[in-house]
């Protein structure tokens, strides 16, 4: 490996981000890591362009670059042309959050002196500052991406800062308007039925639906969000509460769901982006895991509580339950997230 120089005191620094909307927040306390060591440093981030409305909300951010490839995309000719536009910054050092190989060409072409990464998919000489990830040492995702900010692999790392995105109430504001929303005397459940990944990671519909009927009854205004994907199940949910929900599924932009959820009082969700979202905007959080580890990707946030079974076929990171059971998410009842709200 050929040797390189360290960043210098203000080093103007690439970050590669990552595709997935709750990795994009959680790479936010890589960047107060960096700013805190390096406190005139600037940090660019080259994302998609889903993730760049939660860059704007992240002050550690200078500016962000859009990445014009989706997620799998190879383009060749495209990654050339991108870096041969980012030379002119003259970046000291990019640090490559994903894994791929692809993703260590643009700063390998941008000729960036220092490249920092994983090894990943054996990305020898595109990187020139390879780590070696301990799985054991580092076992969750934002441990992993703090790591990479700091000069050497750490043997652990118990402590790092947590997400924060900033609300501009001018924002807050126009999103008021932007909805008609009404001035209101209760309180705002924001629920997130939906999850990218399939099934296995979804509390069933009906058990969102049981805990909204009660707020409803409760006096407390209910938010549904998510995609356009999940706008099906979040209908379904209302119409169960017979109409009693407000559904923004599929029908706001990410920046305008980030706004939205900072009206909110607490957020109950799957492991999904907008659980990160909700942590990162300092909401109380009850976060379903399923077949997902709470230990890998949990929500960063010191008002989330996590409900996880802990089954014994749990987790299985599959999409869809190899036992076609999905008891680790059916046997929460809406009791027991109840019961964690009024812990909050």
């Amino acid at each position: 490996m050929q040797a390189v120089d360290p960043p210098t005191a203000k080093p103007n620094i690439l970050v590669i981000g990552p595709s997935w909307v709750g990795d994009a927040v959680m790479a936010q306390s890589l960047f107060i890591t960096l700013k805190q060591r390096h406190p005139s440093c600037r940090i660019d981030v080259l994302a998609p362009v889903w993730t760049l409305s939660l860059l704007d909300r992240m002050p550690e951010v200078s500016a962000s670059v859009e990445m014009p490839l989706g997620h799998g995309q190879f383009g060749f000719s495209a990654r050339l042309k991108l870096a041969r536009q980012l030379r002119s910054h003259r970046y000291d050092q990019a640090i490559l959050l994903p894994n791929s190989w692809k993703s260590a060409l643009v700063p390998f072409l941008a000729g960036i002196p220092l490249r920092t990464g994983y090894i990943g998919e054996m990305r020898w000489g595109l990187l020139n500052d390879l780590r070696r990830l301990d799985k054991r040492a580092l076992p969750s995702t934002v441990q992993r991406f703090v790591a990479l900010g700091l000069d050497e692999q750490p043997r652990e790392l118990r402590t790092f800062p947590l997400p924060k995105l900033i609300i501009d109430p001018n924002d807050q504001r126009r999103v008021h308007d932007r909805f008609s929303l009404v001035e209101r005397s209760g309180k705002v459940l924001g629920l997130c039925p939906g999850a990218e990944f399939g099934p296995s990671k979804r509390w069933p519909t009906s058990c969102f639906a049981a805990l909204a009927q009660q707020k409803v009854d409760d006096g407390w205004d209910v938010w549904l969000f998510g995609s356009g994907n999940d706008r099906a199940i979040a209908e379904e949910i209302d119409q169960e509460t017979g109409g009693g929900c407000r559904n923004f599924a599929g029908r706001t932009t990410m920046a305008e769901a980030v706004d939205l959820l900072s009206l909110t009082d607490c957020v109950v969700t799957n492991d999904s982006g907008l659980m990160h979202v909700a942590a990162a905007l300092n909401k109380k959080v009850i976060a379903l895991y399923g077949s997902s580890d709470p230990g890998f990707t949990p929500p960063l946030s010191r008002h989330a509580r996590v409900i996880s079974l802990h089954l014994d076929c749990s987790p299985c990171f599959e999409r869809q339950c190899p036992l076609s059971h999905y008891h680790c998410l059916r046997d929460i009842t809406p009791q027991r997230v109840l019961a964690e709200m009024d812990g909050l």
